[in-house]
């Protein structure tokens, strides 16, 4: 009786080995992005038509052009640029931001983020699940994390131009960005679901809405 019990209780606890990923079967599967992706990433490709230049990738090095609404350009590294790193769970974001630019608010649903300041100063910030904003400014050199799932931004609050980097723990984090989310998807959000929820009159979500084309 003593060890059925004992046994029950191993069942129930949170073991470590139960949230690892499963140990990699292969040395690399480099993404054969011609096929559909499936529970895990993209097919492999054939080993024979692996090159060299599946394990390497210069999109980061390049600035982005920042001349948009909300003054970012976002260069993602993800597996859907760089298929060396499907199955491998990590990627990686460039991010360029002008004067004044904002990353607007937004979540990863599928990883967490870290990131470093390389060139100008942010203020980055976070809201949690319970309401609570988390912010600070950073300068270069400096690292920030968000947690998966949180809404964040970053602002430029410097005089001259921004650049971080950001690290995900996911070959494709994917990105749900608040604003366009609301007011420029495919179909409309209805407007009376948007006016109840902000709290404001038809007209402000028709001019909120205008400035995305919609």
């Amino acid at each position: 009786m003593a060890t059925l019990s004992l046994f029950i209780v191993l069942l129930l606890l949170p073991l470590p080995y139960s949230y690892a990923d499963p140990d990699p079967l292969q040395d690399f599967c480099v993404a054969d992005l011609k096929s559909s992706p499936s529970v895990n990433g993209f097919p492999c490709k054939s080993a024979l038509e692996v090159t060299s230049g599946d394990f390497f990738y210069d999109g980061l090095s390049m600035e982005g052009n920042t001349t948009n609404v909300f003054g970012v350009n976002v260069n993602a590294g993800n597996v859907l640029a760089f298929p060396g790193l499907n199955t491998l769970g990590i990627s990686m974001n460039r991010v360029d931001l002008a004067p004044g630019g904002v990353n607007p608010p937004h979540l990863h649903p599928r990883s967490t983020e870290s990131g470093i300041v390389v060139e100008g100063m942010l203020l980055v910030g976070f809201v949690t699940t319970g309401n609570v904003f988390y912010s600070k400014v950073l300068s270069a050199g400096e690292m920030f994390v968000i947690p998966r799932g949180l809404v964040h931004f970053q602002h430029n609050v410097g005089d001259g131009k921004a650049l971080i980097f950001t690290a995900f723990n996911s070959q494709l984090p994917g990105s749900v960005i608040v604003p366009s989310t609301l007011f420029a998807s495919t179909p409309s959000v209805p407007n009376d679901v948007l006016t109840k929820a902000f709290q404001v009159d038809e007209a402000v979500i028709n001019g909120i809405k205008s400035k995305f084309g919609m």
